[in-house]
């Protein structure tokens, strides 16, 4: 898939911007501050229906301005076109539409224009709780398996349900309690499977590319941890229902979930450098297009890369320049203050590339 045409209209700090599109590299350069990361974001936007932040909807919108619009014109590796819209008035719902078609549910979008994002705060998945490992997971499997969503809307669903109950200051009722506890393990099994079997192919695809990135100096690896390793998750589940009550939510389930990394058989967290930190993560993210591109149907996903050349040496840097620079990767958008990065980066190559200037939410 690539984009060959963006239009932005009060999306953050950027009041209107049209931006016609190479099929292979785009570079943003500019100060910190101006605007760079809200072009990745709006792509994004278009990707997932949201923004990569996580802020709201409302906040998106620029200071003073009533509405804001995203509009892209794409094309997928068989030649067919696609238009993606999206907009919202301040104070009313989105309207997402594919060839000026409405989507009944935004779920429907996820997966038609896979991306994989490359970011400075990706290392909170080393630094964070578990939920940023197990959205790690997710993101990557919702966007080739469509019944991967509907199974964690599910099992999300029963894990709220169950919880409400837990927190009843009377005797829950326990047939109701069981039929949650049973749609839990049931959904949650599924996510278990799909997680265990991303983990599993995804690792190979991880040590090869962090080994090349690192100049193989260091040994890293991959754990999935997970309560349905410990047998039934409905066994599990009952199993200590005595405590969830004194605690009043579910303290098993896939919602627990973890990924442990490691770097020469030691915990990543506590005995890796910054770099190796970096290395590690960005080595992650190119693993997971590496993925996407082999399972996603009739389309290469985009590749977003934003200022991630900071806290890396010299030669992690040209090792990752080689590797961008080459003709694995489809359309990619690089954004950086470092002019010298992106020369670098187009020197080693032949691909067609544009560059943009970005100033204070400005772009030419």
């Amino acid at each position: 898939m690539r984009l060959k045409k963006l239009a932005i209209i009060n999306y953050k700090n950027i009041k209107e911007a049209t931006l016609e599109l190479s099929p292979n590299i785009n570079c943003l350069i500019g100060s910190n501050g101006m605007g760079k990361t809200n072009i990745l974001d709006a792509v994004y936007y278009l990707s997932f229906c949201k923004s990569h932040s996580s802020v709201a909807d409302s906040q998106i919108i620029r200071h003073d301005e009533e509405f804001f619009m995203l509009d892209g014109i794409y094309e997928d590796d068989k030649g067919n076109e696609e238009q993606i819209y999206c907009g919202m008035k301040r104070g009313t719902r989105k309207h997402f539409k594919r060839n000026k078609k409405e989507y009944k549910r935004l779920s429907q979008h996820i997966g038609l224009i896979p991306l994989i994002i490359v970011s400075p705060g990706d290392t909170v998945m080393i630094d964070g709780g578990s939920e940023c490992r197990r959205r790690f997971m997710d993101v990557v499997i919702a966007q080739c398996q469509p019944e991967y969503m509907d199974a964690l809307t599910r099992y999300g669903t029963a894990l709220q349900q169950r919880n409400a109950l837990l927190k009843m200051e009377d005797e829950p009722d326990v047939a109701l309690l069981e039929l949650w506890e049973e749609e839990m393990a049931r959904e949650g099994e599924r996510i278990y499977t799909f997680r265990d079997d991303f983990i599993e192919r995804l690792t190979p695809l991880f040590r090869q590319i962090y080994c090349r990135t690192s100049g193989n100096h260091e040994t890293v690896g991959l754990k999935y941890v997970s309560h349905c390793q410990r047998g039934p998750l409905l066994d599990v589940i009952r199993r200590d229902r005595h405590k969830d009550r004194a605690v009043g939510y579910s303290l098993h389930g896939v919602h627990r979930d973890d990924l442990e990394m490691t770097i020469d058989g030691y915990p990543l967290r506590r005995e890796g450098s910054q770099g190796q930190a970096k290395t590690f993560v960005i080595a992650m993210k190119l693993a997971q297009f590496d993925f996407l591109r082999k399972t996603s149907s009739n389309t290469t996903p985009l590749l977003l890369l934003d200022d991630i050349f900071d806290k890396l040496d010299t030669s992690r840097v040209e090792q990752i320049v080689k590797l961008v620079a080459g003709n694995q990767f489809g359309q990619i958008f690089i954004t950086d203050t470092n002019r010298d990065h992106l020369d670098e980066i187009l020197r080693h190559t032949t691909l067609d590339h544009k560059i943009f200037h970005v100033t204070e939410g400005k772009v030419s």
